[in-house]
């Protein structure tokens, strides 16, 4: 019989095991992933993910509670809400970009990364440690753009929505 995995940390004396606590259930980071990209509205979250409804409410809801994400009302009639990043949420960034870049040398598809992070000033590419390649330049989240790369299928990517 397989052990029961624990659904927390509990007694783990760690920064990396505090975040997990916050950001380490499945879906989050895609979800956050998504908040950057631009995606911020459920049913437009909930397609591109494919995620079911009630994990979407939960994951959601989780991320408003600690703060890392704020709802902000879009429609009144009926009341339709979209999610956009708090400054802890935006502090995320290193962590998804270090994730990408990780993902892009060992996961990416054969042909090629489905997202490539260019800075706004030049275009350049961004390297490993949050580096322009052309101008030498740090830059942080506001400073990027993201594009669909080479591995990016129309349909399958939220950049490519419009072209699906």
């Amino acid at each position: 019989m397989r052990p029961v995995l624990k659904r927390n940390y509990e007694g783990q004396v760690c920064s990396i095991a505090g975040a997990l606590e916050l950001i380490g259930e499945r879906w989050t980071l895609l979800i956050v992933r998504d908040l950057f990209l631009g995606v911020r509205r459920f049913d437009d979250l909930q397609g591109d993910l494919g995620i079911a409804r009630n994990v979407l409410r939960d994951r959601l809801n989780r991320l408003v509670d600690e703060g890392i994400v704020r709802k902000r009302r879009y429609q009144e009639r009926p009341e339709r809400f979209e999610y956009v990043l708090t400054e802890k949420g935006v502090d995320l960034w290193p962590v998804l970009h270090s994730m990408l870049t990780w993902g892009d040398r060992y996961a990416a598809p054969e042909n090629g990364p489905a997202t490539l992070v260019e800075h706004r000033g030049c275009g350049g590419r961004i390297d490993d440690r949050r580096i322009c390649e052309s101008c030498g330049t740090a830059v942080g989240p506001h400073d990027v753009k993201a594009r669909p790369g080479p591995g990016a299928r129309p349909g399958r990517h939220p950049l490519l929505r419009a072209a699906a």
